[in-house]
């Protein structure tokens, strides 16, 4: 039987999960977020408890069973404190600034990219750096994916380190030409 599955998710103060069908919602201080569980799992719904149970003992059933167990728990955990990443902006003239509901990205292209900010996430520069910029949202999913795609628009590269990049990524730096001649004539 699946470990995590096993484990009842325990409900914060101040949320509550209802079950309506094969939809469990879960609504708390910073939102409400809502997951259509497949049919090879059962919920029920006790109080401040949420417990998962699988139908039978199908392959399917075993591989759903924590899976879907650990959603609900990172739905719970989403809207009482919420999730965020961090991306750190490094290279000359690469910057970032929010205006609306719109990012606005300057990164060695000829053009700035305009990317939207989807529905239910908040991006904030930070006030000493503005190269620094936080996701945040309820979604975990969602917020991870975020942070993906603005990383995704100049990953960092290896030589020079510029791009964006996870604020605790490390970016294996690697020797360039003049390095490697350097060093092909001193042996």
């Amino acid at each position: 039987m699946s470990r995590i599955g096993r484990k009842p998710v325990a409900l914060p103060g101040g949320v509550s999960a209802t079950l309506s069908g094969r939809t469990v919602k879960v609504k708390g201080p910073k939102g409400e977020l809502d997951y259509a569980f497949l049919p090879e799992v059962s919920v029920t719904i006790d109080g401040s408890t949420v417990t998962v149970a699988r139908i039978d003992d199908s392959a399917n059933a075993k591989a759903r069973h924590g899976l879907t167990r650990q959603l609900i728990a990172n739905m719970a955990v989403g809207v009482s404190q919420g999730y965020s990443k961090k991306l750190e902006i490094i290279g000359v003239g690469y910057k970032a600034q929010v205006k609306g509901k719109t990012l606005v990205l300057n990164l060695g292209h000829s053009h700035p990219i305009d990317f939207a900010i989807p529905e239910g996430i908040a991006i904030a520069q930070d006030e000493k750096n503005k190269n620094f910029l936080t996701i945040s949202g309820c979604d975990k999913q969602l917020v991870g994916q975020t942070a993906a795609v603005i990383r995704g628009l100049r990953p960092p590269e290896p030589y020079k380190g510029k791009g964006i990049r996870y604020s605790d990524e490390f970016v294996r730096r690697k020797p360039g030409k003049a390095a490697v001649k350097a060093g092909a004539a001193a042996a």
